[in-house]
């Protein structure tokens, strides 16, 4: 008996329970006269796209496609017909991860497989609704629209150019400011020099928790989401994820420039640069694609910029001000 087709209920609900045994795999050193017998012996459904191709232990290594199986020559090996460029789903994928593959490639069918490449089973097409299905592929399109690349699917250079280049201007504007910013500094750089030294993973570390926090409220907009109180809900929830993150990475990278510089005091300005521009980070990352959201332009191609330009001034700010409060 088939699983009722999945809903955006499920989402988040891990893929592996929901996967198919296979019902008859093939090895690459086999014959097609070999093979066909033992297909035609295992298949009891009409419902099989591919036939997988696996090792002594049973590690997916190759597909053939039906057609391949029964077009080839008698006397030609599994190897001279499987395709071995396979694109398979983890075993750890949620729902809306195995939905973003039948969402970009025209498949019919994935293998799942475990971290070592075994094998576990199959999810066709079938086992998603229409609504899981276009879902997924907002998500994926949301992801790449993330830093400023609007789909440009069927468009020319032109206008492509014109979607993605002014709000890259942001960009332009937020590195201009923290180099005036950085100008503002240059004694205290140029004497302090293990400030110099980690600017790039500073920057670097808020960037990333920004983006990471811009791409989760992307996922869940909604004209819901702008009301007073969910903002205000999603910012709490966020401050809070951002301090444990701010706390962690600023830790292990003070003890790293502890043990590098021998430099407590240079350390402990890079670790509270940290902690503090990774907590604005996060909520850059929240409200940058809502009050874009609010004021009816598309956060996708908007919000990354915007929040990567603000994100950059902000940790400069941080880092150099804590720094020549600490130093002079």
């Amino acid at each position: 008996m088939r699983p009722a087709p999945l809903t955006a209920a499920n989402l988040h609900d891990p893929i592996l329970p929901l996967v198919r045994p296979v019902p008859v795999t093939l090895v690459a050193t086999q014959t097609l006269a070999e093979a066909l017998p033992v297909v035609r012996a295992s298949i009891t459904t009409s419902d099989i796209h591919y036939f997988y191709v696996v090792d002594d232990e049973r590690r997916l290594v190759g597909i053939v496609p039906a057609r391949h199986l029964l077009a080839g020559l008698p006397d030609q090996r599994i190897s001279e017909v499987m395709i071995t460029d396979v694109v398979a789903i983890p075993s750890w994928a949620t729902v809306l991860i195995a939905s973003e593959y039948f969402a970009t490639r025209k498949l019919l069918a994935f293998p799942v497989i475990r971290d070592n490449g075994e094998l576990v089973g199959v999810v066709d097409i079938s086992l998603f609704t229409r609504e899981v299905i276009d879902l997924a592929r907002r998500t994926y399109d949301d992801i790449f629209q993330l830093l400023g690349v609007h789909a440009t699917a069927m468009r020319t250079p032109w206008t492509s150019f014109r979607d993605r280049f002014p709000w890259l201007l942001s960009n332009i504007a937020g590195g201009l400011i923290c180099a005036a910013i950085a100008a503002q500094f240059e004694v205290l750089l140029d004497n302090i020099v293990v400030l110099a030294l980690f600017i790039p993973i500073v920057l670097a570390l808020a960037e990333s928790v920004s983006m990471q926090s811009a791409t989760l409220t992307l996922q869940t907009l909604s004209d819901d989401s702008l009301k007073p109180r969910r903002i205000v809900s999603a910012l709490w929830k966020e401050a809070r994820t951002a301090a444990l993150l701010g706390a962690a990475c600023g830790g292990v990278v003070t003890m790293v420039v502890i043990a590098w510089r021998r430099d407590v005091s240079g350390a402990t300005v890079i670790g509270g640069a940290i902690a503090a521009s990774i907590v604005t980070a996060c909520l850059f990352g929240v409200l940058w694609p809502t009050v874009i959201r609010a004021l009816k332009a598309d956060p996708r191609i908007a919000a990354g910029p915007l929040v990567l330009a603000s994100t950059d001034v902000a940790t400069l700010l941080f880092y150099l001000g804590l720094g020549a409060a600490l130093f002079g």
